[in-house]
């Protein structure tokens, strides 16, 4: 009889105190291989590896998707943790977690010490080598992010990683109960971390272009993010090193520089200048960890600016 009364109780308790929904600062983390990320989970210091200071925060981790494919995007709403990195895959309800992280890590830890009471969500899709411009090298391997791309054949024909960006985000956005708790939650779009231009410095004329076309996606995925107010929404560009393995690497870093001096929502990380590489192409362990923090820091430092 004490066992019925108890869960009678505990059901009018659950009724008159539902789950609360949540609002989550939402962040968009694109590019190609260096925002998919290869530091290696296993050289993680054990508080990252346990997952303290991000507790709580979630990502949407998107299938990549080739040029030419019909969109995929598929993945599923699911609490950080490491694996978020290179070779990261999902259908939508199996997740093959990676051996690699990217910056999603610290790059929560130093929101959430900033922003101890609020809610994180994640939105990531990338894809390594990837360029914004489809007349880039790359995009015959890789692809490209250039939305006017018109090759492809069939239900692939003009498909490139902006599409699939976007069908990662019809995905995300479908799934309104982000933790499971039975209540529809609200997404505040709340920055764009962008970690890319590497692809796009194999060419002079490529490399040329570059300002205009970071400028025109960076406009684009805003207002995917956040419709008419999307303009608001502060944008943060990882700076390309100035490793020689690009070759108009120079050109790239200026028009980086470039768009983030025109827009007053901007900012530009430049210390990856200091990072040392795993590979010729890639930045070690040390140097993703750091460039979390630092993106973190980076959006902050906008956000005041604004006078959140």
């Amino acid at each position: 009889m004490r066992t019925t009364i108890l869960l009678s109780l505990l059901s009018l308790l659950a009724t008159a105190f539902p789950a609360s929904a949540k609002e989550f600062r939402l962040y968009y983390l694109g590019g190609q291989s260096n925002m998919d990320g290869y530091g290696k989970v296993s050289e993680l210091p054990e508080d990252l590896k346990a997952g303290k200071g991000y507790e709580g925060v979630y990502i949407f981790h998107g299938n990549m998707g080739l040029d030419g494919k019909k969109p995929d995007g598929r993945g599923a709403w699911m609490q950080l943790k490491p694996g978020h990195g290179r070779n990261f895959k999902s259908d939508g309800s199996k997740h093959s977690y990676s051996d690699r992280f990217g910056v999603e890590l610290t790059l929560a830890r130093t929101l959430k010490k900033h922003h101890p009471s609020a809610h994180i969500a994640f939105i990531k899709y990338s894809r390594g080598g990837t360029a914004i411009d489809s007349k880039a090298e790359a995009q015959k391997r890789f692809g490209a992010w250039d939305p006017e791309w018109s090759g492809g054949e069939g239900e692939g024909k003009g498909i490139n990683q902006y599409d699939h960006f976007q069908a990662t985000l019809r995905h995300a956005f479908a799934d309104k109960d982000l933790d499971d708790d039975g209540e529809k939650d609200t997404l505040v779009p709340s920055g764009i971390f962008w970690m890319q231009g590497e692809s796009d410095a194999g060419t002079e004329e490529v490399a040329g272009r570059y300002q205009s076309n970071l400028n025109t996606l960076m406009n684009l995925l805003r207002k995917d993010l956040g419709g008419a107010d999307g303009k608001k929404i502060p944008v943060v560009i990882g700076r390309i090193t100035d490793w020689k393995v690009w070759k108009f690497g120079g050109a790239v870093r200026e028009a980086q520089a470039a768009f983030v001096k025109k827009d007053d929502r901007a900012a530009l990380v430049t210390s990856t200048d200091s990072y040392k590489n795993s590979d010729p192409w890639h930045y070690d362990t040390a140097g993703y960890i750091d460039l979390g923090e630092k993106f973190g820091e980076a959006v902050i430092s906008l956000e005041k600016n604004a006078g959140k």
